[in-house]
């Protein structure tokens, strides 16, 4: 089967005996163009199938007016915000997106900034995987001048602009609310370390214990990928203690579910023989019985921030080399999980 040979900017001004000029400025809506004209053009240009070359075009200009993202994961409510936050923001700008996942590997977020690279994204946005410990692999980015900006999972020590939340306000706030409901004994389950906004709500964690005159012990903290399996395997472990924490803080709501359904089906009261707290106020937050109290922190808000930054620069509108880092709002959601004193009537 033959392919249909491609419609050019040529065969319509052939075609309506107009200069190939006025038939380009019509196509890139150029106001010098009568829109009588544009009216001709753009009808015989839906008829006979004519598809814009962008890539041509971005040669020209040294742009292409796409933004690559690259998430550690898709398969999550927070990240499903974030992209959608993200979208909103760029499409409203007049550019597209290009979206890669690392799957919480560090080589494969290497390759995948590498593809961006190549397929010469204006500005790059990046949340990193659980593994990536160091920016190496984004330095040919600032070499060309191409924007980057990291959220949520960022590396702290660098100067790159970061969009992130007070992950240390948030584990202090969250352990905090554990002691005033009387816990003493507080576990907590996470993810590595090695990324800011884990490191970050441990210490937070650490420091409300110290705060409380408490000492943090290591076998109460858990950690693992806050996938189902990893759930699972740490309500086994809160089971198998020879003294069943009275406190629990989880760092991901649907890994905190999946906790407090192993415990109820053990037996184990919420919240009266374990107070839980969870992060991110997932939808799930919400279904689980008792509902979950939870750390709020918008993942629209953050993907639209931190796109409306990285747009503004394109643009010319701000320069985010003068901005470090934008802090997102977060909020405590006090539900049944975690309210051992109850108030009174």
């Amino acid at each position: 089967m033959s392919t249909a040979k491609e419609v050019t900017i040529y065969d319509l001004a052939k075609q309506l005996n107009i200069s190939i000029a006025t038939v380009s400025r019509a196509l890139n809506d150029d106001p010098v163009v009568s829109k009588k004209t544009k009216k001709r053009i753009y009808d015989l240009a839906q008829e006979l199938g004519y598809r814009h070359n962008r890539f041509a075009s971005s040669l020209r200009k040294q742009k292409t007016n796409t933004i690559g993202v690259i998430v550690p994961k898709l398969n999550s409510n927070f990240i499903a915000g974030v992209l959608a936050g993200i979208e909103k923001s760029a499409s409203e700008a007049g550019f597209d997106l290009i979206i890669a996942t690392s799957s919480e590997d560090a080589a494969k977020e290497r390759a995948n900034a590498l593809n961006m690279f190549h397929k010469r994204v204006d500005g790059l946005m990046v949340s990193l995987s659980f593994d990536t410990d160091n920016l190496d692999h984004f330095a040919a980015f600032e070499a060309k001048g191409i924007p980057v900006v990291f959220f949520d999972r960022v590396e702290e020590k660098s100067d790159t602009i970061k969009v992130v939340i007070d992950n240390y306000k948030c584990g202090y706030q969250a352990t905090q609310h554990l002691i005033e409901q009387g816990c003493q004994r507080i576990a907590v389950v996470t993810a590595s370390l090695k990324r800011n906004v884990y490191a970050q709500r441990h210490k937070g964690y650490v420091d409300a214990l110290f705060d409380n005159k408490m000492e943090a012990d290591p076998s109460l903290l858990l950690v693992g990928d806050l996938t189902e399996q990893s759930a699972i395997d740490a309500a086994a472990a809160l089971l198998q203690m020879e003294r069943l924490p009275d406190g629990l803080l989880v760092t991901n709501d649907f890994a905190a579910a999946v906790i407090m359904q192993i415990l109820k089906e053990s037996n184990v009261r919420i919240p009266e023989d374990i107070a839980i707290v969870g992060f991110n106020n997932d939808v799930i937050s919400k279904l689980i019985e008792p509902q979950l109290t939870t750390i709020d922190y918008p993942g629209m808000d953050m993907g639209a921030i931190a796109a409306r930054n990285l747009v503004n620069h394109l643009k010319g509108i701000a320069d985010i080399r003068q901005t470090s880092t934008v802090v997102v709002r977060t909020e405590l959601i006090v539900r049944a999980s975690s309210l051992k004193n109850k108030p009174k009537d």
